[in-house]
């Protein structure tokens, strides 16, 4: 063991020089080190109490001095501490060096593709310069686009294979595997960098997309700190990483002399959306080894000539095509992995609608959907493996992605309702913009739970509402992430009343809805998120009030257990928000009953990251009034005309003899949202921008009226003068002039604890909080003040409530959105009504803006 030196000063002092006394240095023996190691272990930093329990308890250590003890501790942390630092040190060092070396063949490949496309220019300009002059346009655009498919369409044609042997699968394996490797690693595909991947140790990687290929392809690569065998391993299974992965079965595996193996796969897709068939795929899949250590796993599709099925595709699939794809795997020196990942499919898109067919013909959707996906989660298991990422609730990570996996997949099963599931569709009511399925048996997603429902003898199933729409400029990002903040907006709280006969002996209650059917305020407890922040797995606590003795009895709080993913405006993909109601108490392995939104742009535009950093004022959108939207000239033209599809689903139970009824609410209940909805995309729309908008309406209530006047009046009791002017004399005068005031004024109640909720707020309020008089119940005080507001608040609490009033110098607040805002002036004072007893307190902030 290493000797452990402590010197003390001379203790006269009186030459102020520090002597080298040898006898003032300590020699631990190794059993005194083993009994500090196993103090340190427990408590690297203890207390001068347990130093001194330490030396009585422990013999061995009884000529050691208490502050010797205390320098022991001091230098063992010291050297921890160093040795984490250099450990660190050398990790960051090992992935900028395989980086380094990842970038430096990106970059050969690129000068490679742009020594071939100069090569190419000019042998165009030759053939367009020595063209003969009677040459026409058509016979030089022939030219033209005859070399272009030269360019772009490379891959040969091979003679038919005779796959019924393992001769001719292993040839069409090698085959697949060269062209793999011609697209992983060279010029075979015309890769485009995508636009907002910056590449570095810490980041998802290289990420390009195809142009002018067949079908859609993209390709990444990136460093991962697992070993290769660990990382085919997790890649091979499909269902694990890939959210749309239905299923992916194995039919036969046949080993290869070289150590590889092949196997014949089935796997079947989800459709995205209600507006389209789910795809299916019969593939070949080769594992081998090369010559320099690198695993590869390659694929393609098998068509009739090569071994796969003859026959039409199952009910409800589209047969799609497999390229030859895969992932091409490099060990790093010191550990780890570099890994290349290309995926080439074609989706069929012509069997979709048109205006479906951008979201099977966008490499760029493919890339964000699959390929990155891929390289994200096996990102996410090493930092898991390292422990780079803490246990959140008492859970172990995998625990948190299987509950995330639960919840997409049945998500993706009530948006697809395969027939094989259970699932059969309801009669109509004559307006088809609602499906309505129903299954009487779904033991598939509900596992064992589904057979302790189905003994009840009124038990009937699961129904499902579910819908598509078109949605035009509307930010998918923006949109799911104000149904996230804002609950109450779209969700109707007195749906779990209307059936809660049929519910009550079943443990999943309506999705968004309360007993009661009195309004409620969420609270957001965060259980995990992914390493780049694109997905949050959450529990949403939603707080039950009973406004009077006999609803106290119905009031209880709410539990769901929610994902969101792609609330970063510059994600440009899939945006989405699914939740299912749970217990207080949820096990790891609850069932699940998922309902939720999804919204899935179609534009390229928005997969190009222009317009990425576009922020909008959601309450100027929503209900603009004079001066809150923002100038017409200032709204990013780049959003114009954009596109996206959303999909609705949301699941109930039923009783057998409330079925109809059920149904018929979950029609009522989903148009309602459907309506909230589309009125809040049509305020978010960058085009409905303008000052020809209508003003935000005033609230017309009799509470309303008595509220402004209270104001008015406290106002000019406490600070000896007029808020403003009343201009006329109708009962609601004051109420217009308060809500078209020019600074933000908004009421709280009087408790300042983390519950004190805004209750009211004028227009510019409104504008500045970024919300809406309905969802202004979400709004938590403590949440809208920053630290430093917070800590001036309190200090002037006591003075407000005897004096009445105060003033908070200028500062930074938030708003629900998150957006920063500064102001000028704060006033603070005391509303009192009628009775003079204290009813909320009113804030105005003067000269606020956006940050």
């Amino acid at each position: 063991m290493a000797l452990q030196m402590h010197r003390e000063s001379n203790s006269s002092g009186s030459s102020g020089k520090q002597q080298m006394d040898a006898s003032k240095y300590v020699r631990y023996t190794p059993e005194q080190v083993d009994a500090l190691e196993r103090v340190y272990a427990e408590c690297p930093k203890p207390s001068s109490l347990r130093r001194q329990q330490l030396i009585r308890e422990c013999p061995i250590l009884s000529n050691i001095e208490p502050k010797q003890i205390k320098v022991w501790f001091q230098n063992r942390r010291c050297r921890e501490k160093q040795r984490k630092e250099a450990s660190r040190l050398h990790m960051v060092n090992r992935k900028l060096s395989a980086m380094n070396k990842l970038l430096m063949e990106e970059n050969d490949r690129l000068q490679k593709q742009v020594s071939q496309l100069v090569y190419d220019n000019g042998f165009m300009r030759q053939k367009l310069h020595t063209a003969s002059t009677t040459t026409t346009d058509t016979s030089c655009e022939s030219v033209v686009v005859s070399g272009q498919q030269q360019q772009h369409n490379p891959t040969p044609q091979h003679p038919q294979r005779d796959a019924n042997s393992p001769a001719g699968l292993l040839a069409i394996a090698e085959e697949t595997l060269a062209e793999f490797l011609g697209k992983a690693t060279g010029t075979a595909v015309d890769w485009v960098q995508m636009i907002g991947m910056k590449p570095g140790p810490d980041s998802i990687g290289i990420v390009a997309v195809a142009r002018n290929c067949s079908g859609v392809a993209a390709r990444a690569c990136g460093l991962v700190s697992l070993e290769p065998t660990k990382l085919a391993e997790i890649l091979k299974d499909r269902p694990s990483w890939f959210r749309d992965c239905r299923c992916l079965d194995v039919v036969s595996v046949i080993p290869i002399g070289n150590g590889g193996t092949i196997e014949l796969i089935y796997m079947q897709m989800y459709a995205p959306t209600t507006l389209a068939s789910a795809r299916e795929f019969w593939m070949l899949r080769y594992t081998t080894s090369l010559e320099d250590g690198s695993l590869v796993i390659c694929e393609r599709s098998l068509t009739s000539s090569t071994g796969g099925p003859s026959g039409p595709p199952v009910s409800c699939f589209v047969r799609a095509e497999m390229l030859p794809s895969g992932c091409l795997i490099r060990p790093c020196e010191g550990g780890g992995s570099i890994i290349h990942i290309v995926d080439h499919i074609d989706l069929d898109a012509w069997s979709v609608p048109e205006v479906l067919r951008p979201l099977y013909e966008s490499s760029k959707i493919l890339a964000q959907q699959m390929t990155m996906a891929a390289l994200r989660y096996v990102r996410q298991i090493a930092q898991e493996t390292s422990g780079e990422i803490q246990c959140s609730g008492g859970r172990q990570p995998a625990v948190l992605r299987a509950l995330s996996q639960k919840l997409c997949r049945g998500f993706n099963d009530a948006v697809n309702g395969f027939i094989d599931d259970g699932w059969s569709i309801m009669g109509s009511d004559g307006v088809d913009d609602i499906t309505i399925a129903i299954n009487s048996s779904p033991s598939k997603f509900l596992g064992s739970q589904s057979n302790s429902l189905s003994m009840l003898p009124t038990f009937g199933g699961i129904l499902c509402a579910r819908a598509s729409m078109l949605l035009q400029d509307v930010p998918p990002a923006l949109l799911i992430r104000f149904l996230r903040e804002h609950r109450s907006e779209w969700a109707d709280y007195g749906v779990d009343a209307y059936c809660a006969a049929s519910l009550k002996a079943s443990p999943y209650a309506v999705p968004c809805a309360k007993l009661g059917g009195f309004p409620s305020s969420q609270v957001i407890l965060p259980l995990a998120q992914t390493v780049e922040h694109e997905e949050f797995l959450e529990v949403v606590r939603l707080e039950g009030h009973a406004f009077s003795p006999e609803d106290l009895a119905l009031s209880r709080d709410m539990y769901l257990l929610q994902l969101c993913s792609g609330v970063d405006e510059t994600s440009g993909s899939c945006s989405q928000l699914v939740f299912a109601p749970i217990d207080e108490s949820f096990g790891d392995d609850a069932p699940l009953l998922p309902s939720g939104f999804r919204l899935i742009p179609l534009d390229s535009k928005t997969q190009d990251g222009q317009g990425a950093t576009r922020t909008l004022d959601l309450a100027s959108a929503l209900e603009v009034g004079p001066g809150g939207a923002r100038p017409a000239e200032e709204i990013d033209a780049s959003n114009q005309n954009l596109r996206s599809v959303l999909t609705i689903a949301f699941q109930f139970a039923y009783e057998n003899h409330y079925r109809d009824s059920v149904a018929a609410m979950a029609r009522h209940y989903l148009r309602s949202i459907v309506g909230s909805v589309q009125r809040v995309a049509m305020a978010i729309a960058p085009s409905r921008l303008s000052s020809h908008m209508v003003p935000k309406s005033l609230p017309g209530s009799p509470e309303a009226v008595t509220l402004a006047r209270w104001i008015c009046r406290s106002y000019r009791v406490h600070l000896g003068r007029d808020l403003f002017q009343v201009d006329a004399q109708a009962s609601d005068a004051v109420l217009k002039q308060l809500w078209h005031h020019t600074d933000a004024i908004m009421c709280c109640s009087v408790k300042m604890n983390a519950s004190a909720v805004f209750t009211f707020a004028n227009q510019a309020g409104l504008d500045m909080l970024e919300t809406t008089l309905v969802a202004l119940q979400d709004v938590i005080l403590e949440k809208i003040l920053d630290e430093a507001g917070r800590k001036t608040l309190l200090s002037e609490f006591s003075k407000i409530m005897h004096q009445g009033y105060a003033y908070l110098p200028s500062g930074v607040c938030v708003s629900s959105m998150g957006r920063l805002i500064s102001y000028e002036q704060a006033i603070v004072w005391k509303v009192v009504n009628d009775d003079d007893s204290n009813h909320c307190l009113a804030f105005m902030f003067i000269n606020w803006s956006f940050v």
